[in-house]
């Protein structure tokens, strides 16, 4: 621990003063790296998310030792954690092609509040360490990420009038290394018919092609018509 440091850990005006400043400074550096890439959260909501979280850890310790009331000290950084579950939520959205988007920056706001609690009870070292290790992975390990090979997942809708139909596309697919994470059959009316509109969502686990299961259902007998897309 930096005891040059000591005599701002203690709850007082000059004290709040650097830990509000502190929070903006640290709010500000890891809000200005996700307002760079155009994220939903930026440079403003991560600064106020910091000093959010800083006045909470610091009103905590002021009520306990300051004032001296009977409260527990953790009691009101507990609560901040869970409301800020709230407002991480706001910036993950599911796209049209089924995937996640904002969870990194959802959760550079929970670290940015923590970051915030930390300061607020005067752990300046661990909050700076915190940013910086926060910045690193938020910058460098970006590039690594991207560049991780994942295996592809395919929506297929399939058209069939027979049971047996689906059945065979089912297993062959689970032959090919698929698995399949979601189904969904309805019921189609036809003036003629029973005819069926199935949802499969499968993954592939030895990066394969969807050109197989595409062949497969075109030589399949009941099949109508199948669709596939990626993603």
């Amino acid at each position: 621990m930096l005891h040059f440091l000591d005599p701002l850990r203690d709850v007082t005006l000059l004290s709040v003063l650097v830990r509000l400043l502190f929070a903006v400074f640290c709010g500000g550096a890891i809000g200005i790296e996700r307002s760079y890439k155009n994220r939903p959260a930026g440079f403003r909501t991560h600064i106020l998310v910091c000093i959010g979280a800083t006045v909470v850890s610091a009103t905590g310790i002021y009520l306990a030792v300051n004032r001296r009331y009977p409260t527990d000290l953790s009691r009101l950084g507990a609560q901040f954690v869970s409301g800020l579950g709230f407002i991480g939520g706001g910036t993950i959205i599911l796209t049209g092609t089924h995937k996640l988007k904002g969870l990194t920056t959802a959760a550079g706001l929970w670290a940015s509040g923590i970051i915030g609690l930390a300061i607020g009870a005067g752990f300046y070292e661990g909050a700076l360490l915190s940013v910086i290790f926060v910045l690193c992975v938020e910058i460098f390990l970006f590039n690594i990420g991207s560049r991780i090979r994942q295996t592809p997942e395919y929506h297929m809708q399939l058209v069939y009038t027979d049971k047996n139909a689906l059945d065979s596309t089912l297993r062959y697919s689970k032959d090919k290394g698929f698995a399949i994470h979601n189904l969904q059959v309805t019921r189609m009316n036809d003036s003629e018919k029973n005819v069926y509109m199935a949802y499969i969502s499968l993954h592939s686990r030895k990066f394969t092609t969807s050109d197989v299961l595409l062949e497969h259902a075109k030589k399949t007998a009941g099949i109508i018509s199948v669709k596939m897309t990626e993603g």
